[in-house]
């Protein structure tokens, strides 16, 4: 059974960091190209940076200069760390596992996490 468990979200003020981390089990992670995704409240889930299992990332323009996002395949882990932080990052960032790439159609699988919440206060 495959799991993604996310871990690292907070309550931070304007300007804080965080680092989430997901944690992978029941697929082959390295083979897997992995993303961060976030959803605020009243709006769309959107892409906040990806990596594919070769190690190329691509942030959304929203977060770049700020967010990394990494990964550990001996850990089976991916990183998201977001510093500076800013109100409207405010939301709840799920992880995500696919195969293959993203741009690559069709999708063997794509799994999702649950979750978790970040809060950025002014």
């Amino acid at each position: 059974q495959v799991q993604l468990v996310e871990s690292g979200g907070d309550l931070v003020q304007a300007g804080g960091s965080l680092r989430l981390s997901c944690v992978d089990s029941g697929t082959v992670f390295s083979i897997n190209a992995m993303g961060w995704y976030r959803q605020a409240p009243g709006k769309q889930r959107e892409m906040v940076a990806q990596i594919s299992h070769g190690g190329s990332t691509n942030l959304a323009d929203s977060v770049k200069g700020r967010f990394t996002i990494a990964r550990d395949n001996a850990k089976n882990t991916l990183y998201l760390q977001m510093n500076d932080l800013k109100p409207v990052d405010t939301a709840v960032y799920y992880c995500n596992a696919r195969n293959p790439d993203y741009g690559l159609e069709p999708a063997i699988y794509n799994y999702w996490g649950q979750g978790t919440q970040v809060t950025v206060s002014s």
